[in-house]
Order: structure tokens, then C-alpha cells, then sequence
């Protein structure tokens, strides 16, 4: 609708009006409006969008979906007790909710929240969404809150997906009673505490967390790990060595680790340290991250995982350091029968030289195994 005149503009506001508002209507199953119909709804032509949602809920919609900058008086509070939608995704930039005493959406399956604001009422929300299966904040922020309650036994798929840079020294702790969690994503800085029951049908989990600076907030940080030890993927971010290995369960399901480890030294020791602890059963090894010169890889323990199930490597970003760590894994990785190799990072002399020492050690190696390079 861009270069639309005002006459342009008036006909299409004038034809959704008369398509949502008669009263002779068919259902709808699904509404959305995107974020350009703010920047058209100027004074002069004054959208009715708060009319336009309603009379969506009264034809029984089941998905809504609203990317809408600061949505004071356009959301109505019967968007919160419609017990026909399955779907609610709310984009909401800037937007403090508050949500009314009546709030019930019963039959809502997926709610998803981004670039909003909450208070004690999200609490309110979700213990009257009784059916919800997946849910999402995504670059949000919870304020004059103690605690984030997630109590739904129902709930398959979580992501509590904040921004790193805006979440310094939060205050609350979250609680999180999900037994029949699948997929689970994090993304903070640490919290004040986590408290996690146990997730046995956990599937995946993303977990990407920094701010542990004194040792109170390490072992807070392993009590997250810790409620994720029946998960069989895990993506795992940090920029510091927040979990001691030593404090960490073992993860007998764990078959599938990607460790992205930013900025802290010994990041390779520490990776050494969690295969040996924590993965005994590890088949699939995704790394991203640059190793440091020096690495002596030969003195490292070999994990036992690495011995016996591990069947495909796969090194991202890879550097000129990184030929000993290779060497080291085609030694020790007994059944290894896939390696992938990222040479994206790399000029063109640098990747031409790589190459060939790989192939050397590959062919050198009485394994069977394919190798694939990213260039």
C-alpha cells in the first residue's frame, strides 16, 4: 500500500469495515494485521483497529496474530476471554500488558508475545490458559516482578527468549512445572534462581546464558542445567565457564551437543571435561568456536563418549589452530563416521594449505569415514 493516496487509503478502510462489521456473518478462522497499519493510521485516516479485532472475535476466529506498536487503547479486553481461539501471537513494541481480573482464554493452544512488557498479572494469563501447548516471550522484560511462574502441565514447547544486553541483575526466579516438555529455549543473563522440575519427555533444548560473575550465581546457573538432564539435543551458548562440571548430573540421554563457547579461556578443557562428565552417550558434536594456540590436545583425557558412540564431528569457523583438535579427534573418535569441516573464516591461502593437512590426517587415519568441507 505504499504510494497509496488518501483516496486509496479511505477505500480500503471503508472496504474492511464493510467486510468485518455486518452482522450476517460467516466465521473467521484467521486475523492479522501487520506493523505498517500504524504508520497509515494518522490522524487523517483513523483506522478502526480496535473495531476490527473485535468483530473478528465475534465471527469465532481461532488465530490471531498482531504486529502492532504501542497498542494502548486498540487492544479490547475480550481478546482475553475469547474461548474460540487456538492462537494468539501479540508483537507488540513497547506495550506494557495488564490483563483484566476475567482473563480465560481455554481452548488457546499457542500464545506468543514479543517486545513487550509484564507484570504480576502475565501470572493471571497464564494459569487460565489450561490447554496451551506452546509458548513464547521473545525479547521481553518482566518488571516490580519476584517471580516467573510457568505451572501448565499440558505446555510441550517453551522459549524464554530475553535480550542478553538489557537483562542486568533480574530479580526474580523462574519456576517451571512442564512435565511433558519438549522443546525448551532460554536466553538470559542468570536469574535469581531457577527452580525446574523434572522434564522427562524433554527433547531439545537451546540454552544461551551469561552474568556469572561470582560463584552464588554459578551454582544458580547449574540448577538450570540441571532441570534439563533427560533432554537428548542440546544447544548450548556461553561466554564464561558458568557450569562446573563436577556439579552437573549425567546426561544419559544426551546424544546430539552443539557447544558454541564465546571469549573464556579453556573453553576446550572445560568442552573435554562435560563429554567425560556429563555426555556418556554422545553420537553428534557440533563446535563453534576459536581455538586458542597453544592447546596441548595430546595431555587432554579422552572422553569416553568419544571412544565409543561418537559418529559425526561437526567444526564451525574453523581456524588455523584447529589441525591438533582434528588430529585429536580422528585418534580417539573409534566409530567416528562423518566429519564436517567450515572453512568460511579462512582466506584463500589459509584454506588451500588446511585442506591439505586435513586430507593427510584423514588418510593417515584407519577410520572409514567421509569427510565434507564447507568452503
Amino acid at each position: 500500500m505504499s504510494g497509496w493516496t488518501d483516496r486509496n487509503m479511505d477505500s480500503f478502510k471503508n472496504f474492511v469495515d464493510r467486510l468485518l462489521k455486518p452482522h450476517d456473518q460467516v466465521r473467521l478462522d484467521c486475523f492479522r494485521l501487520s506493523h505498517e497499519i500504524c504508520s497509515w493510521n494518522d490522524g487523517d485516516h483513523d483506522f478502526d483497529i480496535s473495531g476490527w479485532i473485535c468483530a473478528a472475535l465475534c465471527r469465532g476466529v481461532k488465530e490471531i496474530e498482531l504486529q502492532l506498536s504501542y497498542l494502548d487503547d486498540i487492544l479490547p479486553a475480550v481478546l482475553f476471554t475469547c474461548r474460540s481461539l487456538v492462537t494468539l501471537k501479540l508483537d507488540a513494541v513497547g506495550h506494557k500488558f495488564k490483563f483484566p481480573s476475567d482473563v480465560c482464554l481455554g481452548n488457546l493452544k499457542t500464545l506468543h508475545f514479543r517486545d513487550s512488557f509484564f507484570g504480576d498479572s502475565i501470572h493471571r494469563l497464564i494459569s487460565n490458559c489450561h490447554v496451551l501447548e506452546d509458548m513464547a516471550f521473545i525479547e521481553c522484560d518482566f518488571y516490580n516482578i519476584s517471580k516467573i511462574n510457568i505451572q501448565i502441565p499440558s505446555l510441550k514447547r517453551l522459549i524464554l527468549d530475553f535480550d542478553l544486553g538489557e537483562s542486568v541483575g533480574l530479580n526474580y526466579v523462574v519456576v517451571i512445572n512442564a512435565p511433558n516438555l519438549v522443546y525448551f529455549q532460554y536466553t538470559d543473563v542468570v536469574a535469581k534462581g531457577y527452580t525446574l522440575s523434572t522434564m522427562k519427555s524433554l527433547e531439545k533444548a537451546r540454552i544461551t546464558i551469561c552474568g556469572c560473575d561470582t560463584i552464588d550465581s554459578q551454582i544458580i546457573a547449574t540448577h538450570l542445567i540441571q532441570g534439563i538432564c533427560n533432554v537428548r539435543s542440546l544447544h548450548l551458548t556461553i561466554n564464561e565457564e558458568i557450569f562446573r562440571t563436577s556439579r552437573l548430573p549425567i546426561f544419559h540421554n544426551l546424544i546430539e551437543f552443539k557447544f558454541l563457547g564465546r571469549g573464556f579461556s579453556g573453553r576446550e578443557i572445560w568442552l573435554m571435561e562435560f563429554l567425560h562428565r556429563v555426555a556418556p552417550n554422545l553420537e553428534t558434536l557440533t563446535l563453534n568456536f576459536s581455538v586458542v594456540a597453544g592447546t596441548q590436545w595430546k595431555a587432554l583425557e579422552v572422553p569416553s563418549c568419544l571412544s565409543f558412540h561418537l559418529k559425526e564431528i561437526e567444526i564451525s569457523s574453523f581456524n588455523t589452530h584447529m589441525i591438533e583438535m582434528v588430529s585429536y579427534f580422528l585418534d580417539n573418535a573409534m566409530i567416528l563416521e562423518k566429519l564436517i569441516i567450515s572453512m568460511d573464516a579462512l582466506t584463500v591461502t589459509q584454506e588451500k594449505k588446511t585442506r591439505n593437512q586435513l586430507l593427510q590426517l584423514v588418510k593417515s587415519s584407519k577410520k572409514c569415514l567421509k569427510l565434507v568441507v564447507i568452503l
